[in-house]
């Protein structure tokens, strides 16, 4: 299976049940701390405000956020961790009309509601201490 560059960024146009699906693995264990984020920018350019920032602080909690004219919203997060220490996982981001949804291995886990349009997502970004197999925006 070929790995996919870490940080892996990708021009994307999302509409109403769009969705991105992403395959890998954490590359550390969880008790040296590995992270995984995934950044939803309104523009091309890692500046540009985010629509949804998803990140995972393997083995402890996720924290979901958004970004608008460089300032960061109300953090939400969750002690619920489907990630499985040295497990590969599948993780579906999917655009509905009020919200992001966030599915890991086949189990709806999180949502949050949308705070900017997320027609305006222009690009994703995936990065941090994880491998990669597959990431796939529908």
């Amino acid at each position: 299976m070929e790995m996919i560059p870490v940080p892996y960024k990708k021009n994307v146009f999302f509409t109403d049940d769009s969705s991105v699906t992403i395959k890998g693995t954490p590359y550390l264990p969880f008790s040296m701390s590995p992270e995984m984020e995934v950044d939803f920018f309104t523009e091309t350019e890692e500046r540009s405000d985010i629509a949804f920032s998803f990140r995972v602080y393997f083995g402890k909690e996720v924290v979901m956020n958004f970004r608008k004219k460089g300032n960061w919203g109300q953090e939400m997060k969750s002690p619920a961790m489907p990630f499985r220490d040295g497990q590969p996982f599948e993780l579906v981001i999917s655009v509905k009309q009020q919200e992001f949804q966030v599915t890991v291995n086949g189990t709806p886990c999180y949502n949050f509601t949308h705070q900017l349009d997320p027609k305006t997502v222009r690009m994703i970004l995936v990065w941090r201490d994880v491998s990669l197999t597959d990431v796939t925006p529908k």
